[in-house]
């Protein structure tokens, strides 16, 4: 889910006297909209919780999670968790993260056009019902 949703959906919640704790990637997004507890997990968007099948660092998580809402010592506490994602897991995430270069340009536009294709294919299907 959006890191931003997720934010905003805590702070309401803590508006009405409910708890929350947000676990989540995206540090600057979640700060900005100022939940008060936030576990920061500096992992590629889509795994806050850790690595999948790794039990021992998603129970990790989710304790230190548990204690940050017990513990948290000020408004807007973030709290930055110690695991890393070893990049030789999987090809250095970070370094790949989102780019576009001469050995993905072709198929990333092959994509694209087949994700407009379905679109448009989509959005008439709907006009014609």
């Amino acid at each position: 889910m959006c890191h931003q949703t997720v934010s905003l959906v805590a702070r309401h919640l803590e508006s009405r006297g409910i708890p929350t704790v947000v676990i989540g990637s995206a540090r600057d997004i979640v700060e900005e909209c100022g939940v008060p507890r936030f576990l920061f997990v500096d992992f590629p968007l889509g795994n806050p919780c850790g690595k999948p099948w790794d039990r021992a660092m998603q129970d990790a998580i989710a304790s230190a999670a548990l204690d940050l809402l017990v513990s948290a010592w000020a408004p807007r506490t973030t709290v930055q968790r110690p695991e890393i994602w070893n990049p030789s897991d999987d090809l250095g995430w970070r370094d790949n993260f989102m780019r576009v270069d001469a050995h993905n340009r072709a198929a990333l536009a092959r994509e694209g056009e087949a994700r407009r294709r379905a679109q448009a294919a989509a959005k008439a299907g709907q006009s014609a019902g």
